[in-house]
């Protein structure tokens, strides 16, 4: 093959790739989760507390993903 014909070459491990697209999701997810809590809080201040503590539930599920990403990475990856 010349170089005209090759299009693409993948060359390392792809799990390197799959971890950093695995890491968007729950990146994304965080965001939404605190920036609707900061919404609950303004509408309604009186339920910081609680609200606080289900985001913090929320995030922790959320960061499972980049965990079970991470893992899934070094399982196939190698």
């Amino acid at each position: 093959m010349d170089a005209t014909t090759v299009l693409a070459e993948v060359s390392g491990s792809i799990a390197t790739v799959g971890y950093g697209l695995a890491a968007i999701g729950p990146a994304i997810g965080v965001g939404i989760v605190v920036g609707k809590t900061i919404e609950g809080v303004a509408r309604q201040p009186e339920l910081a507390g609680r609200l606080q503590v289900l985001m913090w539930i929320g995030i922790a599920f959320t960061e499972a993903l980049a965990f079970i990403g991470i893992a899934t990475g070094f399982i196939f990856g190698f």
